[in-house]
């Protein structure tokens, strides 16, 4: 159906003919040229590196500084009161969790000989209490012990009432490691696969981060809110050498807990273009996918990417796997999001011989506008 359309001007605007549209004929309820798949915008990034690897306060207190200065680089509801998410990725401290277990009861020993699983659970206590037990079977199951359990301290009345409707009850894992595994990426290897069976065997719950050597606080906030909601963040005892930042502004999906950056390892500003055919070939791929380091264990990891992420989230679930695969992180960084290498004349031979070779292999996941990534190796 046509329908027709009359412009008119007002006797206070210029009368000039060429203002006037008369009889302009389009389709009823015609979208016009916007598409919801083209809009853009940008988040906030930020990082503090000590770079000799020592732990201080200050590098917590100034990565906080910078994501409360990326208010332009994040979205917010009309109200003003309820981001699209603030997150903040952080070495686990042991100064402040040995403290802090001691005075719950239980010891978690030495500096990263545990681990930490941080869960946004159901409010509803009979689905927690399940979601609970269904990950402390797991752990059994897979060889590991768990310590205790930790009530994540926060301080809900600085949120937005939609943040505040959505709020997961947020709590802390501490599992102890095997004797016989040694610390760093083996035993992160061992939670990466303890984590994944359980998110297969569990719809309501989501495990933010499951580390011995990181550890991600995030969520629906403002950026001044990510400091005053996490009692953890305010401790003087809480110390990093590093601290990754991220101020979300949702574009392709919408805002809510979960989606919050940091993922796993990295943080995301842009969009990824080629997602769709990214997250299909990696589902194609994983029936010729292998690993010496997780081959008894691989249909527990499997499918390796969420389809209900994000674009940012599907590149983490894909960098984490390669990495736990045993692929160096740089590498698989190189090989995720290549420069662009086909027409550089200027690269070196070696170079683009690399990149030629790992096309073979991995297809480029192309609009990233700057990434940040850490798996911490000190």
């Amino acid at each position: 159906m046509i329908r027709k359309i009359r412009y008119s001007v007002s006797k206070t605007k210029r009368k000039d003919a060429s203002q006037v549209m008369e009889n302009r004929t389009v389709p009823a309820q015609s979208p016009g040229l916007y598409r919801e798949e083209f809009e853009h915008d940008n988040c906030g990034i930020g990082a503090v590196v000590n770079i000799k690897g020592i732990k201080t306060r200050a590098t917590v207190e100034n990565a906080l500084k910078i994501v409360e200065n990326l208010e332009h680089r994040a979205g917010k509801d009309a109200e003003g009161k309820t981001g699209d998410g603030v997150g903040i990725l952080l070495q686990i401290s042991h100064k402040f969790f040995k403290k802090t277990c001691d005075a719950l009861g239980f010891s978690i020993g030495k500096e990263r000989e545990y681990g930490i699983g941080q869960f946004f659970f159901p409010q509803d206590e009979l689905k927690r209490r399940q979601a609970m037990k269904m990950f402390e079977i797991i752990l059994e199951k897979n060889g590991l012990e768990l310590i205790g359990w930790r009530v994540v301290p926060t301080v809900p009345e600085v949120l937005g009432q939609k943040a505040l409707d959505k709020m997961p009850y947020i709590m802390q894992a501490f599992i102890k490691k095997p004797a016989d595994v040694e610390k760093g990426l083996p035993f992160d290897r061992l939670l990466y696969v303890a984590r994944r069976e359980f998110e297969q065997s569990n719809e309501n719950t989501y495990v933010v981060s499951c580390s011995s050597r990181t550890i991600v606080y995030k969520g629906m906030f403002l950026v001044g809110q990510l400091r005053t909601f996490f009692k953890d963040l305010q401790s003087p005892d809480y110390e990093s050498a590093i601290a990754t930042v991220h101020s979300r502004f949702s574009t392709n999906t919408n805002p809510s807990w979960e989606r919050a950056h940091p993922n796993r390892f990295i943080v995301h500003n842009g969009e990824i273009n080629t997602i769709r055919g990214n997250a299909d070939k990696m589902l194609a791929r994983e029936e010729t996918m292998a690993s010496p380091y997780l081959e008894e264990d691989f249909h527990k990891i499997l499918p390796v990417i969420n389809a209900s992420g994000s674009d940012s989230a599907m590149l983490d679930n894909t960098l984490e796997f390669l990495i736990m695969s045993g692929m160096d992180m740089a590498l698989a960084m190189m090989i995720l999001i290549p420069e662009p290498w086909a027409n550089n004349m200027t690269m070196s031979q070696n170079k683009r011989d690399f990149y030629q070779y790992y096309a073979t292999m991995m297809e480029p996941w192309d609009g990233p506008a700057s990434i940040m990534f850490s798996m911490v190796i000190w």
